[in-house]
């Protein structure tokens, strides 16, 4: 389609107007993260003595960040943010009775588009949620980690109350891609493998600035 002058001023103008009447607003926010299902580990190296797939234990993990709300029309805002998270599984090797951890520093940014059910009191929103692993190849006795993928992708949905500056949220993570990764010992070659990027609930409080 030709862009004609008028076609031009007129989109632009539309812009204007929905910047004009967006409302931004910032606000800090932590949250206590719950995993929802059991990480899967397998033995996948066949010299060892035995050979097994189980499931291994899951920690309560944190994040904290900011996040910008922004208001557009008829309840409609989107609301991207940055968290800096943590949580961590945990496997004992039947094996070498080794515990490792599959540790997961991430910087986590979702993009989330909601509604304003009830005003600022009350919101919905959804969108996904690209993740950068910050910790990798870590050292477990004779395992060394190998992480394949730096670069992971989820999504989000939730809910949040507004009470004054106060804000109180919950929300579910559920993954897209997986986050797989290799322990590897040096010494009798066994490999480990942890291939999962686990569902969790995310119970958060919130200021607004």
């Amino acid at each position: 389609m030709k862009m004609t002058p008028l076609k031009i001023l007129t989109a632009a103008l539309v812009c204007t107007s929905v910047a004009a009447t967006a409302q931004v607003s910032v606000s800090a926010k932590a949250h206590l993260l719950f995993p929802t299902d059991s990480p899967s580990w397998q033995n996948v190296t066949t010299v060892a003595e035995q050979a097994y797939e189980t499931s291994g234990k899951s920690n309560v993990g944190f994040n904290a960040g900011l996040s910008v709300k922004i208001n557009l029309i008829s309840g409609l805002f989107v609301m991207p943010e940055l968290y800096y998270t943590t949580f961590k599984n945990e496997l004992t090797d039947p094996i070498s009775k080794t515990t490792v951890e599959a540790k997961s520093n991430r910087a986590d940014l979702p993009v989330l588009v909601g509604f304003n059910v009830l005003g600022e009191s009350l919101g919905i929103y959804a969108g996904p949620v690209a993740s950068y692993n910050l910790s990798t190849d870590n050292q477990y006795d004779d395992f060394v980690e190998n992480a394949r993928n730096e670069f992971t992708v989820g999504y989000q949905l939730g809910v949040q109350f507004k009470i004054q500056k106060l804000i109180f949220s919950g929300r579910y993570e559920g993954s897209i891609s997986e986050d797989q990764r290799e322990f590897i010992n040096e010494t009798t070659n066994q490999t480990i493998r942890y291939d999962n990027r686990p569902g969790m609930f995310l119970a958060g409080i919130g200021y607004q600035f």
